[in-house]
């Protein structure tokens, strides 16, 4: 029987499958393109796996992979806080459960619409 995963998975789950009488995982190393693009579908996965349970060993998963990001990017912690802390000063938080039901104006905003159109926002 054979079970089709094709997912990027944690370092050590080869050799846990490997480790089990009567299993045998089928894995490959990645290019950085690749593994870019497998770590965003991870990110979601993780992400939705968090909403589904709540769970802070789902955040922490959610965290793993951020963490993995910034270093395929050379993204250093410092200049993330620093980027954070900017959008934190210019435009808050999330801290006071601010809900934006619609925004009302009188001429049509493409650049409004656009961005309520982007499939990850629906």
């Amino acid at each position: 029987m054979k079970y089709l995963y094709n997912k990027l998975v944690r370092d050590k789950i080869p050799n846990e499958i490997n480790c089990t009488k009567g299993r045998k995982a089928v894995y490959r190393i990645m290019d950085n393109d690749e593994y870019l693009k497998e770590l965003n579908r991870k990110l979601l996965e993780e992400a939705h796996e968090f909403i589904e349970e709540n769970d802070i060993e789902e955040l922490a998963d959610v965290m793993e992979v951020i963490e993995t990001i910034t270093k395929l990017k050379n993204i250093k912690w410092e200049e993330l806080r620093k980027i954070q802390n900017e959008k934190k000063n210019k435009k808050g938080s999330f801290n006071e459960k601010i809900y934006l039901e619609y925004v009302e104006e009188e001429k049509r905003n493409l650049k409004e619409e656009k961005e309520l159109n982007k499939e990850l926002r629906k």
